[in-house]
């Protein structure tokens, strides 16, 4: 398992990375401020930075308990990235409704849009950290 200070390490990478990729791509996409969709992202890389950190450690354990290992296959990687995304969509959706004022088709619009990129991010993320950053815990178990 992951120390605590590599999860906080891994969250907060993720996070920064992806707000100097995505608000200025979400402004160019939108057509909104440069500043309005940067303190969009803001909120949203808070509200995601605690999630990641409960996400990845439910994760984890769950993982673990099953497969005996926290070795994540293809198929625990795409399971991994929709599920952080889907439970973020959820939580980020009356956000950017009142921040963005904007109804929520609309938002709903702009919380898809992030997700999808988040999807594809997430998933190429975790993979190059979990192979410049190797858990320990990753080896496949012997029987």
């Amino acid at each position: 398992m992951r120390t605590t200070g590599d999860r906080i390490r891994q969250a907060v990478s993720f996070e920064v990375i992806g707000l100097l990729i995505s608000v200025p791509l979400a402004a160019f996409a939108f057509g909104y401020s440069l500043e309005k969709t940067g303190v969009l992202g803001l909120i949203g890389a808070t509200l995601a930075t605690v999630w990641n950190y409960i996400f990845n450690l439910g994760f984890d354990h769950t993982l673990k308990r099953f497969t005996g290992s926290t070795r994540k296959s293809l198929k625990h990687r795409f399971i991994h990235a929709i599920c952080f995304e889907s439970g973020l969509l959820v939580a980020f959706l009356p956000i950017i409704a009142w921040w963005m004022d904007i109804g929520l088709l609309e938002a709903l619009l702009v919380d898809v849009s992030f997700a999808l990129f988040y999807l594809v991010y997430a998933f190429v993320f975790t993979w190059c950290y979990d192979t410049l950053f190797p858990d320990s815990d990753t080896a496949i178990p012997s029987d």
